[in-house]
């Protein structure tokens, strides 16, 4: 599968007559988007759309998701398959991003485990979103709706969002351009004999009602351990549709980015070899767990895999996985490297995670999600700001008087997820 990539790279956004990009600036036809993204969904009582650029005294609350607009222009399938229109095989032919922008999801809460974007202040520096020009779709559903549909009518408004302006990059010309390439597992073997040959072990997060994740629009908890190839993630196989702590949930836009992913590309040919995913999923009982992680683990072998990247989304139960992975795996000769963050309490005193082994002796952390942080006054909040006394890492009195907040790390979206925090280098395989 070869997947070239084009960047446009957007440095402005604003509202416009027409839907598309000059130099450098992204206009947006609100009107347009607004029935783009509602879709004609009966279930959506209002829905509007804001702007947040970076620096801007402007806070979201509570994220949904965050996702980056893309198109097809060339290949098989279209961006977000199964979810926006058919289920075709997509990681080939051609996609043009639209880098520096992305489409927000906020509104009233669903679940408890939403976060906060701040674009300017404290809370802005531990969240890679405070870093884009957002377009914010605010929706508020039918006062009759059940919580598990709240979930999915703005989940898939915001895809239909990010779709329609992800079209106005089809005709423009990219600013850089990336490939990426993975053949089949034969060929790339003997592409690069005398490296070793390296697995990602795709972890997602499928604990159950408004804690899932789609696969090519299936729910991955009803999946079986599979092989990807890489660059099929790139073109949106992959969609968040849970509402995890906001700290170490993978949003849509972490998926489309994936940065292990394209940390292993870039060492590809170096000193490894990058022979594809394995997609695993995060079931809470033990059957399914045994089950996941003992065909995690044959496929891993299967595949030829000298040393293996294990990945979370999550904490707590999650944890079990995670550690069953890396025991199996280890267990056959595979090294292994795993990714989490870390829950160790605000005083860095109690234990990480809820499970470990000895055999986890290589792990990346991305940090302690309980620290304690204060977030200022914005000038602006877009969503519902009483929501900061009760979504996770917060308590009653986090939002105080004045609109400042006092919570812990995991109420920042995209706190301490894999984005930008993944270093390969931890251990030599």
């Amino acid at each position: 599968m070869r997947l070239e990539i084009g960047n446009i790279l957007i440095k402005d956004i604003a509202f416009g007559s027409k839907t598309e990009v000059k130099d450098g600036t992204l206009f947006v036809d609100k009107d347009e988007l607004i029935e783009a993204a509602t879709g004609g969904d009966e279930r959506i009582k209002s829905l509007d759309v804001y702007l947040a650029k970076p620096g801007d005294k402007t806070r979201i609350i509570p994220v949904k998701d965050v996702i980056e607009p893309r198109c097809k222009v060339d290949g098989k399938g279209n961006i977000f398959p199964g979810v926006i229109g058919d289920v075709d095989q997509v990681g080939s032919g051609r996609t043009h991003v639209l880098k520096g922008a992305a489409v927000v999801t906020t509104g009233k809460i669903v679940g408890f485990q939403e976060g906060i974007i701040d674009m300017s202040g404290e809370g802005a520096k531990y969240t890679p979103f405070s870093k884009l020009n957002n377009i914010v779709i605010k929706m508020e559903p039918i006062d009759s709706i059940k919580q598990h549909e709240h979930e999915e009518v703005i989940r898939l408004a915001g895809f239909r969002a990010a779709n329609y302006i992800g079209e106005a990059g089809r005709n423009v010309e990219p600013d850089e351009e990336k490939v990426y390439e993975t053949k089949p597992l034969l060929e790339q073997v003997k592409q690069y004999p005398d490296l070793p040959k390296v697995v990602y072990v795709y972890a997602l997060q499928t604990q159950g009602l408004m804690h899932n994740t789609f696969f090519y629009g299936a729910d991955a908890k009803k999946i079986v351990p599979t092989f990807m190839y890489p660059t099929e993630v790139f073109d949106g196989a992959i969609t968040s549709g849970n509402c995890v702590s906001a700290c170490d949930k993978n949003p849509s836009y972490v998926h489309l980015n994936s940065p292990v992913i394209d940390d292993l590309y870039a060492r590809h040919g170096k000193d490894i070899n990058f022979i594809g995913c394995v997609i695993t999923n995060e079931n809470v009982t033990l059957q399914d767990k045994k089950r996941s992680s003992n065909m995690t683990a044959k496929l891993v072998e299967l595949l030829g895999a000298d040393a293996a990247i294990i990945s979370e989304e999550g904490f707590g139960n999650p944890d079990a996985d995670l550690v069953m992975n890396c025991n199996n795996l280890e267990n056959k000769g595979i090294k292994t490297v795993l990714v989490t963050d870390e829950y160790a309490g605000q005083d860095g005193a109690s234990q990480s995670l809820a499970d470990s082994t000895p055999k986890g002796d290589a792990v990346v952390t991305a940090g302690n999600a309980n620290e304690v942080i204060d977030l200022p006054v914005m000038d602006t909040v877009i969503g519902h700001p009483e929501v900061a006394n009760i979504i996770a890492g917060a308590w009653d009195g986090s939002l105080r008087d004045d609109g400042s907040i006092e919570a812990e790390l995991q109420v920042i979206t995209g706190s301490t997820n894999e984005l930008g925090f993944f270093n390969l280098s931890a251990k030599t395989i």
